[in-house]
């Protein structure tokens, strides 16, 4: 899926399971946002190298940012910076700090959820070696289910504004 297809399907998940938590939409819509942006921006950058092919450099997935136990643990790297400047900055830490933690644990597995859509699909372990899998080939490009994830997205994040 496209990068801002991932931002705005997770902002809405993260937002979504926030509000559930906490009852506040506002605060918690900045911070899903935040975090996804972090997130998937480090899967993204991390995740990728550029190979040379009889077409061009392509950029390819690898296991280290694309499978699902790691991906957890990049997620929850990509909250470092929002909780320490929390911890610093703010006095009622303790109210943000389970809501933060739990977008730090979901943000990564939403990447993977989307990406197990598109051709070159996510990596699982099988017999000591690392193996794509994927529930669908679709092209990561492709209009129509990157607008669905994004329609997904943005029905969680209304969703989570009529939950406050």
């Amino acid at each position: 899926m496209r990068l801002r297809t991932h931002y705005v399907f997770s902002s809405g998940l993260l937002c979504l399971v926030d509000t559930f938590l906490s009852g506040d939409f506002f605060i918690y819509f900045l911070f899903s946002a935040l975090i996804s942006v972090i997130g998937n921006l480090i899967i993204d950058r991390l995740g990728h190298k550029e190979v040379l092919t009889k077409q061009g450099q392509i950029p390819v997935r690898t296991p280290l940012t694309h499978t699902l136990p790691r991906s957890v643990l990049w997620g929850v790297l990509s909250i470092i910076p929002i909780v320490t400047l929390l911890f610093l900055y703010d006095n009622s830490f303790s109210n943000t700090f389970f809501p933060i933690v739990i977008d730090g644990v979901i943000v990564r597995p939403s990447h993977m959820l989307l990406d197990v859509f598109t051709e070159k699909g996510i990596y699982v372990k099988k017999g000591g070696k690392w193996r794509r899998f994927a529930l669908a080939h679709y092209k990561y490009d492709n209009p129509f289910v990157n607008g669905l994830a994004i329609v997904i997205g943005v029905l969680m994040l209304i969703a989570s504004l009529y939950l406050k």
